[in-house]
This record gives C-alpha cells, structure tokens and sequence, in this order.
C-alpha cells in the first residue's frame, strides 16, 4: 500500500471533521450563507463546500432556503442549519421557584415557564412541578418530548458525578434526590445535573460580565450566599462536586449572613421577607444609620469567605450576582474595602450583566456545547430522537 495515499479510515475522517466544520459555520453564521460563503468558511473548494451542503441537506441538518422575492438573476443557493432538528431544556431548580427553558440547538429560547414554591415542600411536591413547567414549555411549543436531545439543570445544594443531590441545605428533602436518573424519561439524549450557581457562573463566562475571563469568582447573593470558581476559563466542580461551596466552612459566617438583612431593624413589619434585603439596601443607599450598619456588617460577612477564595484563585474579577447585585452600588464599595486588609491582590469586583435568568441560560449554554461534541462533532442524533 502506497503510504503517501491517505487510509480509508484517514479519509472516512476527514469527511466528518469537514462536515462538522460545515455545520458549525451554518449554526454560528447570522443568516443564511451562499455556497461561496461556506467554502469561505470552512476553507474547502467551492465544489466541496457544496458536496457537503447536499449531503447535510439530504441527512436534515441543513435546509436550503428560498431565494429573496424580487431577486434579479440566477440567485445563489443558500443554506442555513436546521436549529429545530431537536431542542434542549435549561432547569434553574431553586429553593423558592422552578423555572424551565426550552430552546433550539442554536440555544434560541422557544418558550419558558416558571413555578413559585415553598423552601418546605415535599421531594415528590418538588419533582412534580419541574415536571408541570416542562409539560407547560413543550405543549406551548406543540414540541414532542422525543425531540429533546438534552436537558441540563442547575439545582441548588452540592451534586455529585452521577448527578445526584448530595446535601441541599437551602431546600427541603432534597438531598439524596437522584435528579438526573429521574429527568432521564423526559429526554432522548443526556441529562447533565450540575449546582445553580456553577451554571449561573457559566453563564457569566460565556455572556457576563466574566466573558472571555480565565480566572474569576461568582458570588450568589440572595436570600443565601454561594460561590462558584472560574480557573483556566473554565467553571471548576472539584473532585466530588463541591468546589466553591465555602459557605459549608464554620468559620465564615456566610450561612447566616442573610439574616443580617432578613432581621434588620429597619425593615417595616409589613415587608415581605423577600423583599428585606432589597429595603434594607434601599435605605442605606439613602444613608438609614441603621440599614448602613447593617450592610456594613453584611459585607464584612461576605468578605471573610471571599478572601479565603480570592487568596486561592488569584482571580482577574469577582462578579456580584442574584437578587442582590441591583444593589451592586451599595455593595461593592463596601466588600472592597473590606478585602483591602485581607487580601495581597484585590481583583476587580463587579456585578452580573445578566437578569434573573442566568442560571438556566447556563443550564441553555451547556446542553447546547454537550450537543455539539456529542451529537454534531459524529453526525449523530440520539438514538431516542424523532427527525
């Protein structure tokens, strides 16, 4: 055999790498792309460029589009990636809501739907309402669930490799809860479980204020506190799971730092419980000597577990997410000052650029990567998927 000459499976190769380089200039191009465009693309000849357009066509990756009305001439052929081949569900499963996305494999949101529940409710109560706000997203989108090729959810509490609920503090009879064993049904392909705020940090380093930064720390400042760490450009689970969960170390007061605003005295008795923090922050922008103690010591709470985070990472940015970066003016200052004395480097600290959404457009984000080096990278579906 002439080794010059490339092997049979050399060449089976280099057709699917050509293929899923075709496919991936369709999905990211902004509108439809002529032939020339594509061979401009994917550095392949034009022959070849359209070789792959018929062949991705004829497998229902691709679809040819119509030619504009009105067009003077022979207009070129165009194609565009079939983003509704399959579709992906984003979870956010809080202790307080449940909220559902289903979006296209170009990660475009179809429809959503969210659910308010108790911290309190039962695990069956639980799993019950993820799965009405699923029902309510594919009946919206007249979508069957066969079509759904991966569901990704962000959960609260610590997740283990299998994704299992290893311990949720925040949410009632939730731990030991096998949630990706129990969504499995809901999905043709795989079910990716990881913890809330890890998403909601992916969220940040692919659309945030964190995009395109190697090293950083999310802070989720809510009704609770988390963290999630960023190395290398890439969010860092650890081992079993538990990497950033810093407010499970006693010596940071990050579990009861909420109570600071919960319980502070400046909080009307007609004030949802809720909204406390929002009112204390409130008032102590408008310069309340009570709410400004109160912050104060909210912030010097915050600051003792994201030292002992920022010492370890050195990380480029801290961004400041959930309910509380609204008030990023009234906090950030303060957090500043207080890792000034704490810290050899204090990195640049800013809030979330995202909306209250973030951690199912993380949930989004992943399923959509997950789809592409699974099932785009071999030009396959999964094996449970309807065309």
């Amino acid at each position: 055999m002439d080794a010059s000459r490339p092997a049979g499976g050399d060449l089976a190769q280099l057709r699917r790498l050509n293929a899923f380089g075709a496919l991936r200039a369709l999905r990211s191009a902004d509108a439809p792309v002529t032939l020339t465009e594509l061979a401009t693309l994917t550095g392949l000849s034009r022959a070849s460029a359209e070789d792959l357009a018929t062949e991705l066509t004829d497998q229902g990756w691709a679809a040819e589009v119509p030619p504009a009305p009105g067009a003077v001439g022979r207009p070129a052929r165009r194609y565009r990636f079939r983003a509704e081949s399959g579709y992906v569900f984003g979870l956010d499963i809080g202790a307080h809501s449940v909220l559902a996305v289903l979006a296209d494999l170009c990660g475009t949101v179809v429809t959503t739907a969210r659910r308010t529940v108790p911290p309190d409710i039962r695990r069956a109560d639980r799993l019950a309402v993820i799965g009405d706000v699923m029902a309510e997203c594919l009946d919206d989108a007249g979508i069957d669930v066969h079509r759904i090729w991966t569901i990704s959810a962000g959960t609260t509490g610590v997740v283990g490799p299998e994704g299992d609920v290893v311990l949720a503090g925040a949410a009632a009879d939730w731990t030991g809860v096998r949630l990706a064993e129990h969504l499995a049904e809901r999905c043709a392909g795989a079910v990716l479980v990881d913890n809330d705020t890890r998403l909601a940090a992916l969220a940040e380093q692919r659309l945030g204020a964190a995009r395109d930064i190697e090293d950083a720390v999310y802070i989720h400042a809510g009704l609770g506190l988390s963290a999630a760490l960023i190395i290398g450009g890439r969010v860092h689970r650890g081992y079993g799971g538990a990497a950033g969960e810093i407010g499970s170390f006693p010596v940071t007061p990050w579990a009861t730092a909420a109570t600071r605003l919960a319980c502070c005295p400046a909080v009307p008795s007609d004030v949802p419980p809720r909204n406390a923090a929002a009112h204390v922050l409130a008032a102590a922008r408008r310069g309340d000597t009570v709410a400004v103690r109160a912050v104060d010591r909210y912030a010097s709470d915050v600051a003792l577990g994201l030292a002992a985070m920022v010492l370890t990472v050195d990380p480029q940015r801290v961004v400041l997410g959930g309910g509380l970066a609204q008030s990023a003016d009234v906090l950030l200052p303060r957090l500043r000052n207080r890792l000034e004395p704490l810290c050899i480097r204090v990195p640049d600290l800013q809030p979330s650029s995202l909306g209250d959404d973030r951690v199912a457009l993380g949930a989004i984000w992943r399923a959509v990567e997950h789809v592409e080096t699974t099932y785009l990278a071999h030009n396959r579906r999964p094996t449970a998927a309807r065309p």
